[in-house]
């Protein structure tokens, strides 16, 4: 899921094309003092939103929609914390130049995905190439073009097993033992903004590792390890909070008695993140994982690949190996019988996880908003609640299918369907 792409000339043309799509389209509303109406998520109540200086103001219960008023449910933005990248562009590959119109691309994707929250995130990698894009990031996260949208950073790597299989994706060029003096240069580039480090427990440093993070206050996920059930206890003793995509970043075959998922799910302090794109997870999978969690404990991720939301067909990885995205949202790494990142927005998830759990709509959004934002203090988002930022999708739901008709960020309209 870490890749460059090297595309045909009909993919570079299609390219020019979004990018003047997106610069347009990100620059374009000012905070506005407006009301939206619709169909609350929570309780299906007709409500109306009163929105002032990018906040919501009030929230006011309906008995009818005013006339002409759509009947769309209205949600808190999703907050997405775990994105590679989207549109052909990715945080961290060394064959591709990330800029800010890329970032830019990226954002107003993934706000017309209904995601009003990321966090970019950053994979294994060469130093180098990482020190240059956090800054390059941070820059974009403070433009107003962005409006905010740029939660913090999240860095999935390099500290991870090196083990085939337990590595995924990543590049064993890259992968390294954790290295406190090189991350706290990874954190101060970013000034403070890196909100979560996922690496794998059993390498060596980790535990003291984690144990450093815990007293800085940056989040740390297991990710893409072979843990005992011990170490797990141990990591999660230091400070870890989160088992990143639970179910993978594992070998097709493991001990079906000794492997790292028992250890994780059993743990009721652990926090789960889960891919329900439906290929990252069998449905079963995810219904199991959700029952042992529950809803205050899962949250739902993309772990969107740079591919996402380009044409199905086969691309080159940033080492010259093939990658195949398919029409069904999912990227494939043939030559080691792997996923490699998903390419299906949260908010399609959101639909699935209904599907394949059999929860509401309200379990799925505090699993795509809410304890996101509770979980890395992103206290004013997430919900709509006055006060808060004016952070909001409005959509239909049909056959567990979402269809975002608008987007609203910091008060702004940002996307608003043609349908």
């Amino acid at each position: 899921m870490k890749t460059k792409y090297m595309k045909t000339v009909f993919f570079t043309f299609s390219f020019v094309l979004l990018s003047i799509t997106v610069l347009i389209g990100c620059g374009r509303s000012e905070k506005q003092d407006f009301v939206v109406e619709g169909i609350h998520y929570l309780d299906s109540s007709l409500v109306r939103i009163g929105i002032e200086g990018g906040k919501i103001a009030n929230v006011k219960k309906l008995k009818r929609l005013s006339e002409g008023g759509r009947a769309l449910i209205i949600a808190p933005g999703l907050i997405d914390n775990q994105v590679n990248g989207y549109k052909g562009f990715s945080f961290v590959d060394v064959g591709q130049e990330l800029t800010e119109e890329g970032i830019k691309t990226i954002t107003s994707g993934l706000w017309e995905a209904g995601v009003t929250t990321y966090m970019p995130t950053i994979t294994s990698g060469e130093y180098a190439v990482f020190l240059k894009n956090l800054r390059l990031l941070l820059r974009v996260k403070n433009d107003p073009d962005t409006r905010g949208s740029i939660g913090g950073f999240h860095f999935e790597g390099p500290y991870i097993s090196p083990v085939n299989g337990f590595r995924g994706a990543h590049p064993l060029i890259y992968v390294r033992n954790p290295d406190w003096n090189e991350f706290m240069e990874f954190y101060n580039a970013s000034q403070k903004n890196i909100l979560q480090v996922s690496l794998a427990p059993e390498t060596e440093g980790a535990m003291d590792f984690i144990s450093k993070c815990n007293e800085l206050g940056v989040k740390v996920g297991l990710a893409h390890h072979n843990s005992s059930s011990e170490q797990v206890k141990e990591a999660v003793n230091r400070g870890a909070v989160i088992a990143v995509h639970l179910g993978n970043g594992l070998p097709n075959e493991i001990n079906r008695w000794n492997n790292p998922l028992w250890s994780q799910l059993s743990d009721d302090s652990l926090t789960i993140s889960i891919i329900c794109d439906g290929y990252h997870l069998t449905p079963d999978q995810v219904k199991t994982f959700y029952k042992a969690k529950g809803v205050g404990k899962t949250i739902i991720t993309s772990d969107m690949s740079p591919l996402g939301g380009l044409p199905p067909g086969f691309y080159l990885n940033a080492i010259g190996d093939t990658l195949e995205l398919k029409s069904e949202g999912v990227v494939m790494y043939p030559s080691i019988k792997a996923l490699s990142g998903s390419a299906s927005t949260l908010s399609r998830m959101v639909g699935n996880v209904m599907k394949f759990a059999g929860c509401d709509l309200a379990s799925a959004v505090k699993m795509s908003s809410t304890n996101v934002a509770h979980l890395y203090g992103l206290n004013d988002r997430g919900e709509i609640k006055p006060g808060l930022r004016a952070d909001l999708i409005l959509f239909t739901l049909d056959d567990f299918k979402i269809d975002i008709k608008k987007t609203i960020v910091e008060g702004a309209v940002v996307y608003e369907s043609p349908n």
